[in-house]
């Protein structure tokens, strides 16, 4: 059988012992690691809960795949809740910003992206969670849940669901580092982001469902992406239940 891209990706992204290469940093060419829209309009949202809340055991035992959502809108404080639950900021020392979610190397390339559909006191359309100081950022205005839908490989419960979560790459932030398997490491960053909404959704009383099947570019497009720089990895639904 003809070896196929993905068998080279995984051969070639190897490490071995005493073979992993790399070589000294170069600081001055470190990306960013927060990417800000600054023309934006922004909303600034409610502080997260940070202490109690449902039992972690109860909670991992409750969740499932949900694809059927009932229509009643979804709060801002919810809303809030999840955005910190995917990858919010918990704490601040000696210049690091601590988040959630881990990421390797503390790189973060992993952005945040929403297609609101129905979160009350919030226009629907696309927006950019900005971590630093946990507001959205407003790109697009619209009903755009049938487009959201489209770029799911045409599953209707983007449209349904309240919110739908996308989340890239920007590849460089850890390809600075880590070179050809930073992109292993970007798709591990975010199936950490999407395990902690699903875990949240449960503890709010909402349901989720986690979206690989998408089409790259349709999905691109509807966040603004060139494809190559920064794209799309991954999405999920989340839901008032019914």
């Amino acid at each position: 059988m003809a070896e196929g891209i993905g068998d080279r990706f995984q051969r070639e992204t190897k490490y071995v012992r005493g073979g992993i290469g790399g070589g000294p940093l170069d600081w001055a060419a470190k990306p960013d690691t927060y990417k800000r829209y600054p023309s934006a309009s922004r909303v600034f949202l409610s502080p997260p809960q940070t202490s109690g809340g449902a039992p972690l055991w109860e909670v991992l035992a409750a969740r499932r795949s949900v694809r059927l959502f009932e229509g009643e809108p979804l709060s801002e404080v919810e809303l809030s809740q999840l955005l910190w639950a995917a990858q919010g900021i918990t704490a601040r020392a000696q210049g690091y910003a601590f988040r959630t979610a881990p990421s390797a190397g503390a790189l973060y390339p992993v952005e945040t992206y929403v297609v609101l559909n129905s979160v009350s006191g919030i226009e629907p359309g696309v927006y950019h969670y900005a971590v630093e100081d946990h507001s959205l950022e407003q790109l697009r205005v619209g009903d755009l849940g049938i487009e959201a839908a489209r770029a799911a490989l045409d599953q209707r419960m983007a449209a349904l669901a309240n919110i739908v979560f996308i989340w890239t790459a920007v590849f460089q932030r850890s390809k600075w580092k880590y070179r050809q398997r930073a992109y292993r490491y970007c798709y591990l960053d975010a199936g950490h982001l999407a395990q902690n909404v699903a875990l949240a959704a449960v503890a709010l009383g909402l349901g989720s469902c986690q979206i690989a099947a998408l089409y790259d570019e349709e999905a691109n497009r509807l966040l603004g992406l060139d494809g190559e720089q920064e794209s799309t990895l991954y999405m999920t639904v989340v839901g008032r239940l019914g």
